[in-house]
C-alpha cells in the first residue's frame, strides 16, 4: 500500500500515528495501535497491514492484529508467560489498548513510550514502562531501521526470575508466499528447534552450513533459535525482498528465556530464544528478535535489546 493511502486509513479512524522520514523513506509508528511501526520504502509500506485493525478496534473475542512491528513481553504462554492470565491465550488489555506518546522527535529519530500493567499466568501484577526509541537511516532501495525496544520495571516489590520472567520482545509481520524463506547461518542443528508439538520436516532445509526456513504462510509453526545465531534474513522473491535482523547481545547478568506460546500449565524451557521464526497459516510470517532477562529485577530494572533491521527491495 502507499504512503499516503496508509496515513488516509488512520486519518479516516482517527487514530494519532507519528512519521519519520519522507513519503519515500519513512517510518509510520502508530501510536494509538499498539505503537506499532511500519516501514516504508519507495512510497510503499513494506509490513503487513490489516485495514480492519485501523477502523476498528479488539473485543475481548475479537483480537485484530495491526500487522507492522511490535514490542511485546515475553514469554507468550508457559507458567510465567502473559497471554493466558484468564487460562485461555488472548492479547491482554494492557497491551493492546495501549496509547503511546511521542517523548522525542528529531531528523530520522523519535522516542515513544507508554504505561502497561502486565499481568503474568500466576497472577502477578507487573507494572511497567514499554519504550522504542527509532533511528531511520535511508539508502537507495534499502533502509535501515535501528529500534531500542526496553520495558522498566517500576513495581515496588523485588521480584525473582522463578517468579517473572521479562524481556522484550520485537516481532515484525510481513506478508509472505510461495518461495518465501527465513535463512540464517547455523553449523549446528541443535540450536534450531520446534517451539510447537507439530511435525516439520518438510519446513526445513539445512544446506552448507545454512538453515533455510520456508515460511510461504499456509501451515502455522514457530521456531526456537539459540543465541549463536548471528542474524535472521527473511527473502520473498515475489515482492524482491530482502530483510536482515540482527539484535544486540545481552548482558552478563542476564539470559535467554523460552517464549513459546504454550499452556500455562507448562514450566518454562531452559533453552532460551535469541530469534525466532513464526509462520501463521494466513498468508504471513514474522521474524522475531528477543533480548533477555535478568535473574533479579528490582524498581527501575531496564530489559532491553537493540535490533537493527535493514529492508532491501531488488
Amino acid at each position: 500500500m502507499k504512503f499516503e493511502k496508509f496515513l488516509s486509513e488512520f486519518e479516516k479512524a482517527k487514530k494519532r500515528v507519528h512519521v519519520i522520514g519522507t513519503s519515500e523513506t519513512a517510518v509510520i509508528i502508530a501510536l494509538d495501535m499498539e505503537g506499532r511501526i511500519f516501514t516504508v520504502l519507495n512510497g510503499h509500506v513494506l509490513n503487513k497491514i490489516n485495514l480492519e485493525a485501523i477502523n476498528g478496534q479488539s473485543t475481548f473475542n475479537n483480537y485484530l492484529n495491526p500487522g507492522g512491528d511490535a514490542l511485546w513481553p515475553a514469554p507468550e504462554g508457559t507458567t510465567l508467560g502473559y497471554q493466558y492470565s484468564i487460562g485461555d491465550w488472548r492479547v491482554s488489555p494492557g497491551l493492546n489498548s495501549a496509547r503511546y506518546l511521542v517523548t522525542e522527535s528529531g531528523d530520522n529519530h523519535a522516542s515513544v513510550t507508554t504505561e502497561i500493567d502486565l499481568i503474568n499466568n500466576q497472577g502477578l501484577g507487573i507494572p511497567t514502562i514499554f519504550k522504542r526509541d527509532i533511528h531511520l537511516f535511508p539508502s537507495n532501495n534499502s533502509i535501515t531501521l535501528k529500534v531500542t525496544e526496553s520495558i522498566t520495571y517500576i513495581g515496588s516489590r523485588t521480584l525473582e526470575k522463578s517468579e517473572c520472567n521479562l524481556a522484550p520482545w520485537s516481532l515484525c509481520q510481513l506478508d509472505c508466499d510461495l518461495g518465501s524463506k527465513v535463512s540464517f547461518p547455523c553449523h549446528d542443528r541443535s540450536l534450531v528447534w520446534n517451539l510447537y508439538d507439530s511435525e516439520l520436516n518438510e519446513c526445513i532445509i539445512w544446506e552448507n552450513q545454512k538453515c533455510n526456513i520456508l515460511t510461504e504462510g499456509s501451515k502455522r509453526f514457530q521456531m526456537g533459535i539459540s543465541e549463536e545465531v548471528p542474524y535472521i534474513e527473511f527473502i520473498n522473491p515475489s515482492k524482491g525482498l530482502k530483510i536482515r535482523r540482527i539484535n544486540s547481545l545481552i548482558s552478563s547478568d542476564e539470559t535467554y528465556i523460552d517464549i513459546r506460546d504454550v499452556k500455562p500449565t507448562i514450566t518454562p524451557d531452559p533453552r532460551g530464544v535469541r530469534y525466532s521464526v513464526y509462520n501463521d497459516n494466513n498468508g504471513f510470517m514474522e521474524i522475531e528478535a528477543v533480548g533477555g532477562c535478568p535473574e533479579i529485577i528490582h524498581k527501575g530494572t531496564e530489559m532491553k535489546v537493540t535490533v537493527e533491521t535493514t529492508f532491501i527491495k531488488n
